[in-house]
């Protein structure tokens, strides 16, 4: 059943039956579904972030940072450390969660996030910029401008639509060696060995920055690890449970 958290502004759902000790993040274009099978019989609570399930957009284009400041207020809900559990996209926020609230997270457990911006990841074609910059200069009308962002950008890109492009925009080109830095609470790295969305190559190198991150691999799993390797999850969060 949805519930209204932070003062109604996000919504999501509670596992269990006593007080909750793992927050856990969906990935882009998901819902606090995906950690059904994860959290079965866990004492958590699953949100939906802002412009996805039940919780309305933002207003604005926002970062990761944005993200975690919204949900940051749910952290306050939760008697005690809590245990973030973060997928893709919800991994970019709770890692900044992790950085900006040592106080409220007792450990962090990351899956399929692109922590770490590799070179060229994410770069238009270079057709794409040209046309870009003479879409600037009015060159290029707004329509053949969205025609090309249609045929070249990628599936998330096509299918976010108004403010959640802007979003999507933003957050590709954000990387987290800072906050990966700040961290304190132990990191539990659980990856899928052929994830190609956030290759195990960026755990790893998440894992050489913050002293005493441990990294499961998953052998044969994508990147999907909460609907395909919930199991791995749950061991996870248990190894950290009060």
């Amino acid at each position: 059943m949805l519930q209204a958290f932070a003062s109604g502004r996000l919504f999501g759902t509670a596992h269990g039956s006593r007080t909750p000790w793992v927050l856990a993040l969906h990935g882009w274009r998901r819902d606090h579904h995906d950690f059904d099978a994860t959290l079965d019989g866990l004492d958590a609570l699953a949100l939906d972030l802002p412009g996805f399930g039940a919780t309305p957009p933002p207003d604005t284009g926002w970062g990761a940072a944005d993200y975690a400041a919204a949900v940051a207020p749910v952290l306050d809900e939760m008697p005690g450390s809590v245990v973030v559990l973060g997928h893709s996209f919800g991994g970019r926020v709770a890692v900044h969660l992790a950085a900006s609230r040592p106080d409220a997270i007792k450990a962090l457990v990351l899956t399929g996030v692109p922590l770490i911006r590799r070179p060229g990841s994410g770069k238009p074609t270079l057709s794409f910029r040209v046309a870009r910059a003479l879409h600037k200069r009015g060159v290029v009308s707004d329509a053949r401008m969205e025609e090309l962002r249609e045929k070249h950008g990628s599936a998330d890109y096509r299918a976010a639509k108004g403010v959640m492009r802007d979003v999507f925009v933003r957050v590709v080109n954000e990387s987290y060696e800072e906050q990966l830095r700040a961290v304190r609470c132990p990191l539990e790295l659980v990856w899928g060995e052929d994830d190609t969305e956030a290759p195990i190559a960026v755990a790893e190198q998440a894992a050489a920055i913050v002293p005493g991150a441990t990294l499961t691999r998953l052998p044969g799993a994508g990147h999907l690890t909460p609907t395909t390797a919930p199991d791995a999850l749950r061991d996870a969060l248990l190894r950290h449970q009060p």
